[in-house]
Protein backbone atom coordinates (compact mmCIF):
# COMPACT_ATOMS: atom_id res chain seq x y z
CA UNK A 1 0.00 0.00 0.00
CA UNK A 2 1.65 3.59 -1.03
CA UNK A 3 1.78 5.76 2.17
CA UNK A 4 1.51 8.94 0.63
CA UNK A 5 -2.54 9.24 -0.15
CA UNK A 6 -2.88 7.98 3.90
CA UNK A 7 -0.34 10.40 4.81
CA UNK A 8 -1.86 13.58 3.01
CA UNK A 9 -4.72 14.73 4.80
CA UNK A 10 -2.91 13.89 8.05
CA UNK A 11 0.08 16.39 6.78
CA UNK A 12 -2.29 19.06 6.05
CA UNK A 13 -4.06 18.77 9.28
CA UNK A 14 -1.02 18.91 10.91
CA UNK A 15 -0.07 21.92 8.59
CA UNK A 16 2.76 20.16 7.08
CA UNK A 17 1.62 19.57 3.77
CA UNK A 18 5.03 20.85 2.40
CA UNK A 19 6.52 17.92 3.09
CA UNK A 20 4.44 16.13 0.57
CA UNK A 21 6.61 17.81 -2.28
CA UNK A 22 9.82 16.03 -1.37
CA UNK A 23 8.20 13.11 0.32
CA UNK A 24 8.00 10.41 -2.73
CA UNK A 25 11.76 11.79 -3.91
CA UNK A 26 13.07 11.23 -0.17
CA UNK A 27 11.28 7.88 0.01
CA UNK A 28 13.22 6.51 -3.07
CA UNK A 29 17.14 8.52 -1.47
CA UNK A 30 16.23 6.76 1.87
CA UNK A 31 15.53 3.34 -0.15
CA UNK A 32 18.39 3.37 -2.33
CA UNK A 33 20.92 4.69 0.33
CA UNK A 34 19.62 2.18 2.70
CA UNK A 35 19.22 5.28 5.34
CA UNK A 36 17.92 4.42 8.96
CA UNK A 37 14.35 6.10 10.17
CA UNK A 38 15.59 8.81 11.99
CA UNK A 39 17.98 9.65 8.48
CA UNK A 40 15.06 9.89 6.76
CA UNK A 41 12.74 11.92 8.78
CA UNK A 42 15.48 14.30 9.22
CA UNK A 43 15.39 14.81 5.75
CA UNK A 44 11.89 15.53 5.56
CA UNK A 45 12.06 18.28 8.42
CA UNK A 46 15.18 19.90 6.94
CA UNK A 47 13.15 20.22 3.46
CA UNK A 48 10.49 21.78 5.73
CA UNK A 49 12.56 23.83 7.53
CA UNK A 50 14.07 25.10 4.41
CA UNK A 51 10.67 26.09 2.51
CA UNK A 52 9.22 27.50 5.62
CA UNK A 53 12.09 30.08 5.43
CA UNK A 54 12.03 30.83 1.83
CA UNK A 55 8.30 31.46 2.38
CA UNK A 56 9.41 33.71 5.23
CA UNK A 57 11.70 35.57 3.14
CA UNK A 58 9.87 35.69 -0.22
CA UNK A 59 7.38 37.52 2.10
CA UNK A 60 9.77 39.98 3.43
CA UNK A 61 11.36 40.65 -0.19
CA UNK A 62 7.44 41.45 -0.94
CA UNK A 63 6.92 43.70 1.45
CA UNK A 64 10.10 45.31 1.20
CA UNK A 65 8.60 47.00 -1.99
CA UNK A 66 12.22 46.84 -3.58
CA UNK A 67 12.12 48.22 -7.37
CA UNK A 68 14.07 45.52 -8.32
CA UNK A 69 16.59 42.92 -7.89
CA UNK A 70 19.60 44.68 -6.56
CA UNK A 71 21.94 42.57 -4.76
CA UNK A 72 25.57 43.71 -3.68
CA UNK A 73 27.34 40.55 -5.76
CA UNK A 74 25.65 43.23 -8.52
CA UNK A 75 27.24 46.02 -7.72
CA UNK A 76 30.04 47.51 -10.06
CA UNK A 77 32.78 48.71 -7.52
CA UNK A 78 34.99 49.03 -10.48
CA UNK A 79 33.16 52.30 -11.04
CA UNK A 80 33.67 53.83 -7.76
CA UNK A 81 37.84 52.80 -7.24
CA UNK A 82 37.55 55.31 -3.88
CA UNK A 83 35.15 53.34 -2.20
CA UNK A 84 36.05 51.09 0.47
CA UNK A 85 34.95 47.41 -0.22
CA UNK A 86 35.73 45.54 2.81
CA UNK A 87 33.74 48.56 5.00
CA UNK A 88 30.73 47.80 2.57
CA UNK A 89 30.59 44.51 2.89
CA UNK A 90 30.78 44.76 6.69
CA UNK A 91 27.48 47.00 6.14
CA UNK A 92 26.05 44.24 4.77
CA UNK A 93 26.47 41.62 7.99
CA UNK A 94 23.81 44.26 9.33
CA UNK A 95 25.31 45.02 12.46
CA UNK A 96 24.45 48.62 11.93
CA UNK A 97 20.80 46.80 12.72
CA UNK A 98 21.83 45.33 15.94
CA UNK A 99 23.45 48.73 16.71
CA UNK A 100 20.22 50.45 15.76
CA UNK A 101 22.35 53.18 14.15
CA UNK A 102 21.90 54.96 10.41
CA UNK A 103 23.21 54.21 6.97
CA UNK A 104 23.84 57.82 5.15
CA UNK A 105 24.58 57.60 1.60
CA UNK A 106 25.47 60.25 -0.75
CA UNK A 107 26.52 60.87 -4.13
CA UNK A 108 26.15 62.67 -7.80
CA UNK A 109 23.13 60.84 -9.31
CA UNK A 110 23.65 57.57 -11.02
CA UNK A 111 26.05 56.33 -8.76
CA UNK A 112 24.59 53.47 -7.77
CA UNK A 113 23.09 54.95 -3.84
CA UNK A 114 19.44 53.42 -4.57
CA UNK A 115 21.17 50.03 -5.75
CA UNK A 116 23.58 50.01 -2.94
CA UNK A 117 20.63 50.62 -0.46
CA UNK A 118 18.55 48.19 -1.89
CA UNK A 119 21.58 45.60 -1.52
CA UNK A 120 22.09 46.42 2.00
CA UNK A 121 18.39 45.85 1.81
CA UNK A 122 18.45 42.18 0.61
CA UNK A 123 20.99 41.54 2.67
CA UNK A 124 19.24 42.28 5.98
CA UNK A 125 16.14 40.61 4.88
CA UNK A 126 17.57 37.39 3.58
CA UNK A 127 18.54 37.76 7.12
CA UNK A 128 15.63 37.66 8.91
CA UNK A 129 15.12 41.32 8.82
CA UNK A 130 11.80 43.03 8.22
CA UNK A 131 12.81 46.04 5.74
CA UNK A 132 10.84 48.60 4.19
CA UNK A 133 12.21 50.66 0.86
CA UNK A 134 10.68 53.84 0.07
CA UNK A 135 11.38 57.23 -1.59
CA UNK A 136 10.86 60.42 0.15
CA UNK A 137 8.03 61.32 -1.75
CA UNK A 138 6.27 58.31 -1.30
CA UNK A 139 7.12 58.18 2.31
CA UNK A 140 5.01 61.77 3.01
CA UNK A 141 2.63 60.84 0.40
CA UNK A 142 1.90 57.60 2.42
CA UNK A 143 1.41 59.50 5.41
CA UNK A 144 -0.87 62.32 4.32
CA UNK A 145 -3.00 59.16 2.72
CA UNK A 146 -3.17 57.84 5.82
CA UNK A 147 -3.89 60.94 7.39
CA UNK A 148 -6.87 61.51 5.03
CA UNK A 149 -7.81 58.18 6.00
CA UNK A 150 -8.01 58.01 9.54
CA UNK A 151 -5.40 55.70 9.88
CA UNK A 152 -2.11 57.62 10.35
CA UNK A 153 -1.38 56.34 13.45
CA UNK A 154 -1.39 52.77 12.30
CA UNK A 155 0.60 54.00 9.51
CA UNK A 156 3.17 55.85 11.15
CA UNK A 157 4.02 53.14 13.74
CA UNK A 158 4.42 50.41 11.37
CA UNK A 159 6.97 53.01 9.84
CA UNK A 160 8.53 53.93 13.25
CA UNK A 161 8.55 49.87 14.15
CA UNK A 162 10.00 48.07 10.52
CA UNK A 163 13.30 46.95 11.51
CA UNK A 164 15.12 48.34 8.45
CA UNK A 165 13.77 51.76 6.86
CA UNK A 166 15.67 52.79 3.57
CA UNK A 167 14.79 56.21 2.36
CA UNK A 168 15.86 57.07 -1.13
CA UNK A 169 16.20 60.47 -2.12
CA UNK A 170 16.63 62.37 0.49
CA UNK A 171 16.67 66.32 0.16
CA UNK A 172 15.55 65.57 -3.82
CA UNK A 173 12.28 68.08 -2.82
CA UNK A 174 12.19 70.04 0.16
CA UNK A 175 9.73 69.58 2.72
CA UNK A 176 7.59 71.78 3.55
CA UNK A 177 5.33 71.95 6.63
CA UNK A 178 3.73 69.81 7.89
CA UNK A 179 5.64 67.21 6.19
CA UNK A 180 9.12 68.06 7.60
CA UNK A 181 7.44 67.57 10.97
CA UNK A 182 6.09 64.33 10.10
CA UNK A 183 9.54 63.46 9.39
CA UNK A 184 11.28 64.67 12.54
CA UNK A 185 8.88 62.92 14.61
CA UNK A 186 9.63 59.98 12.70
CA UNK A 187 13.22 59.55 12.63
CA UNK A 188 12.67 60.63 16.30
CA UNK A 189 10.43 57.82 17.20
CA UNK A 190 13.37 55.23 15.28
CA UNK A 191 15.97 56.90 16.85
CA UNK A 192 18.22 54.16 18.75
CA UNK A 193 15.49 52.15 18.16
CA UNK A 194 15.60 51.18 14.43
CA UNK A 195 18.06 51.04 11.96
CA UNK A 196 17.55 53.79 8.97
CA UNK A 197 19.51 54.06 5.54
CA UNK A 198 19.01 57.30 3.28
CA UNK A 199 20.47 58.39 0.10
CA UNK A 200 20.71 61.68 -1.27
CA UNK A 201 22.19 63.34 -4.03
CA UNK A 202 23.10 66.53 -1.59
CA UNK A 203 26.37 66.68 0.02
CA UNK A 204 26.32 65.71 3.45
CA UNK A 205 26.55 69.40 4.67
CA UNK A 206 23.92 70.71 2.34
CA UNK A 207 21.53 68.13 4.28
CA UNK A 208 19.92 70.48 6.04
CA UNK A 209 18.40 72.87 2.99
CA UNK A 210 16.02 69.17 3.06
CA UNK A 211 14.28 71.70 5.75
CA UNK A 212 14.06 75.02 4.55
CA UNK A 213 10.84 76.00 6.10
CA UNK A 214 12.68 75.15 10.02
CA UNK A 215 16.06 74.78 10.30
CA UNK A 216 15.99 74.18 13.82
CA UNK A 217 13.76 71.49 13.42
CA UNK A 218 16.50 70.30 10.24
CA UNK A 219 19.44 70.02 12.71
CA UNK A 220 17.56 68.46 15.36
CA UNK A 221 16.48 65.60 12.77
CA UNK A 222 19.75 65.98 11.28
CA UNK A 223 21.76 65.32 14.99
CA UNK A 224 19.83 61.83 15.62
CA UNK A 225 20.69 60.64 12.39
CA UNK A 226 24.24 61.74 12.42
CA UNK A 227 24.55 59.87 15.73
CA UNK A 228 26.67 57.03 15.26
CA UNK A 229 26.06 56.83 11.81
CA UNK A 230 27.95 55.34 9.10
CA UNK A 231 28.82 57.92 5.81
CA UNK A 232 28.99 56.28 2.57
CA UNK A 233 30.21 58.20 -0.22
CA UNK A 234 29.58 57.30 -3.53
CA UNK A 235 32.12 59.52 -6.63
CA UNK A 236 32.34 58.15 -9.80
CA UNK A 237 31.40 57.73 -13.37
CA UNK A 238 27.43 57.54 -13.51
CA UNK A 239 25.74 54.48 -14.51
CA UNK A 240 23.49 56.27 -16.46
CA UNK A 241 25.76 58.37 -18.72
CA UNK A 242 29.61 58.59 -20.05
CA UNK A 243 30.30 61.90 -18.77
CA UNK A 244 31.78 62.23 -15.79
CA UNK A 245 29.89 63.18 -12.70
CA UNK A 246 29.93 66.85 -12.62
CA UNK A 247 30.37 67.18 -8.58
CA UNK A 248 32.85 65.87 -6.59
CA UNK A 249 32.82 64.33 -3.24
CA UNK A 250 35.75 63.69 -0.71
CA UNK A 251 36.30 60.02 -1.26
CA UNK A 252 35.36 58.10 2.19
CA UNK A 253 38.32 56.91 4.52
CA UNK A 254 37.37 53.78 7.46
CA UNK A 255 38.30 55.18 10.65
CA UNK A 256 37.28 52.97 14.20
CA UNK A 257 35.49 50.43 11.81
CA UNK A 258 33.11 53.27 10.62
CA UNK A 259 32.69 54.87 6.87
CA UNK A 260 33.90 58.26 7.45
CA UNK A 261 33.87 61.55 5.53
CA UNK A 262 36.85 63.94 6.31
Amino acid sequence: MHPIPELTPLLKQLRLSGILDSLEARNREAIDRKLAFTEFLSLLIHDEVARRDQKKLDLRMRRANFRNQKTLEGFDFDRLPGLNRAAVHDLATCRFIEEKVAVLIAGPCGTGKSHLAQALGHAAARQGYDVLFITQTQLMNSLRTAQAMGNYDRRFQYLAKVALLVIDDFGLKPLRSPEDEDFHDLIAERYERTATILTSNLDFSEWGAAFPANKMLGAATLDRLRHGAYRVVLDGESYRSLEPASEKFTPPVVKGGKIQVP
